[in-house]
């Protein structure tokens, strides 16, 4: 019989991630190797978690996430306004680019152009999918 997910459990699953109307958000398949993780390491939300329990090598599941159990909502303070000269022509100001902005600590975190007037960019720091309930389609291949 095989090995059920339980908390701390190491999982390798093929996933894919789908919007509410269909379309592909993310998906194991696109790097032709499945993802591989720890039960609790925090690198998944706990609603995403908390849908693996049980499941073994071999299950096929589809589950909704509300996005407080997926990746949150969005968050007002993770929208920033910044002056236009921080941009240069490698990195230009353009309405839905995405950016690597680097904190004060060396770390670099993600940000998207959201918009542009005059000398003003609005970045939106929060995830991608913030705010949207999103459905996971899972394979699992591994647990340990």
């Amino acid at each position: 019989m095989s090995k059920a997910i339980v908390a701390d459990s190491a999982v390798v699953l093929n996933f894919t991630i789908k919007l509410e109307d269909g379309s592909i958000a993310e998906s194991s398949f696109n790097y032709g190797k499945p993802a591989a993780f720890v039960l609790g390491d925090g690198s998944m939300s706990e609603g995403f978690e908390s849908c693996l329990i049980g499941l073994a090598p071999g299950d096929n599941r589809s589950f909704t996430l509300s996005p407080e159990q997926g990746f949150g909502q969005s968050n007002p303070d993770n929208i920033k306004h910044m002056d236009r000269s921080r941009f240069d022509d490698d990195a230009p100001a353009e309405v839905g680019m995405i950016l690597a902005f680097t904190q004060r600590d060396g770390q670099e975190v993600p940000g998207i152009v959201r918009d542009v007037v005059g000398d003003s960019v609005t970045v939106d720091f929060n995830h991608p999918l913030a705010g949207q309930s999103v459905t996971f389609d899972v394979e699992i291949i591994e647990v340990k």
